[in-house]
């Protein structure tokens, strides 16, 4: 999809088993640190379609979506992949 920007997220779980992002690194390679998650919910990539975990966050103090869309493998480590809506332009 191009309207999608698949980048790399650092993760972290608690307790729960709840997985929480906690870097973005970009295409460039610049990392992001993500100050905190707002919110997580199914909802779809309303500029590039899709469903998927929506997760709110804030980086330095702007609130994002980041999406991660699960795999649909059945095995393996492969569980899905971390994306940002490009910005319209």
């Amino acid at each position: 999809m191009e309207n999608r920007i698949y980048v790399s997220v650092d993760v972290c779980f608690d307790i729960y088993g709840q997985m929480l992002p906690t870097n973005i690194k970009w295409e460039d390679g610049s990392v992001y640190p993500i100050d905190k998650v707002t919110d997580i919910r199914q909802a779809a990539a309303a500029k590039s379609g899709g469903q998927g975990d929506r997760y709110t966050v804030m980086i330095a103090g702007r609130e994002k979506y980041l999406f991660f869309e699960r795999s649909c493998a059945r095995n393996g480590n492969l569980i899905g992949s971390w994306f940002v809506e490009r910005k319209a332009v």
